[in-house]
């Protein structure tokens, strides 16, 4: 079904529309990046359970949901893209349930790595949205360029569908926010001015809870989120940036990495091997088998493989209380993504 695809949608996609990276000279220089050749490749778990709440919900509901004219499937997140611009009253999972070890590992994560983070924020998306109707309209008028008539006549027809397909659960199940976002700093037409943000989704949440890593996945999204934060900093991400699945690739790996030894070190987080396994897992179950597309984001395996060599690279240092420059750790991880990309 179309609408599976918000599942892989590429965060890279998203940083070269809202792209505005810091200049750097010390950022590393691109690698010669190996091809990968098509392989054996099957969905993981996370996407297997959202396969099935789709087959709950029946062809109908899954259809209209992921209408482009309605774009039901991503108001909620681009809302919080453009809109959610104030670090203030932000709460992550339905309930607020995952806002705890969210708030500490932002603080953390910002203290770890050696870049310029103070005017970053987090923010949550919450399907709840879909209930608003001025929210939905600041986005069929604001971003989506729809008539007045046009936007009135869409924002109705949402609020009939919610009150249609209980399946929907008014816009809070998980499938309307199922996804994760970094962009840098940046001015938008007819939206303004937008600081630099994680957007962090209640659906992504509320999935990895279901398949058993509820207690990592918050931390592990926002260190993996802030990875490419990273990346924007030392030129990695660049205005304008040609993405192939190949560079695609590497970003996503690079910033699993990042989110690994952050959460491995002895001054991050200092996850022991359970949890970092189960981390592991976590980016396992956000990598796609889409070799050829370019918004390709690692296969599973490739993801696990960077996580490992990431929170290895932390627990098996001979000086626990060093923290490599970021601009190092890219190096170091550039010299092995043609050894990663072979899982």
């Amino acid at each position: 079904m179309k609408h599976i695809n918000i599942l892989t949608t590429t965060i890279a996609t998203c940083f070269i529309l809202f792209s505005g990276c810091r200049k750097t000279n010390e950022h590393p220089q691109t690698p010669d990046l190996a091809e990968v050749e098509p392989s054996a490749c099957i969905n993981p778990p996370i996407r297997v359970w959202l396969f099935d709440e789709f087959k709950k919900w029946g062809q109908e509901p899954t259809l209209i949901a992921a209408s482009e004219a309605l774009q039901m499937s991503n108001l909620p997140n681009m809302y919080a893209l453009h809109y959610e611009n104030s670090p203030e009253n932000q709460y992550f999972g339905v309930n607020g349930e995952y806002t705890e070890k969210i708030d500490k590992a932002f603080i953390d994560v910002k203290r770890f790595w050696n870049i310029q983070s103070n005017k970053i924020i987090k923010v949550a998306a919450h399907g709840s949205m879909l209930q608003d109707r001025s929210k939905i309209l600041k986005m069929y008028k604001n971003v989506y360029s729809y008539s007045d008539d046009k936007a009135n006549l869409y924002a109705d027809s949402i609020a009939t569908l919610l009150k249609t397909y209980p399946q929907y659960l008014n816009g809070k199940h998980p499938a309307f926010t199922f996804n994760q976002y970094a962009i840098p700093d940046t001015t938008i037409a007819n939206v303004g001015q937008i600081p630099a943000k994680i957007i962090i989704c209640d659906g992504l949440l509320e999935g990895f809870d279901a398949i058993g890593y509820g207690d990592n996945a918050p931390q592990a999204i926002l260190a993996h989120e802030f990875g490419h934060h990273i990346q924007y900093e030392l030129g990695i991400l660049k205005t304008g940036m040609k993405l192939v699945p190949k560079t695609s690739r590497r970003i996503e790996l690079m910033a699993d990495a990042y989110a690994a030894y952050f959460l491995a070190h002895a001054k991050g987080e200092n996850m022991q091997l359970n949890d970092l396994q189960q981390v592991a897992e976590v980016f396992f179950n956000t990598g796609d088998c889409d070799f050829t597309v370019d918004s390709h984001h690692g296969t599973p395996a490739q993801r696990k493989a960077a996580t490992e060599w990431g929170y290895k690279l932390a627990k098996n240092a001979f000086n626990k209380g060093y923290i490599l420059p970021s601009t190092e750790f890219a190096k170091l991880f550039d010299a092995e993504l043609n050894n990663i990309v072979k899982k």
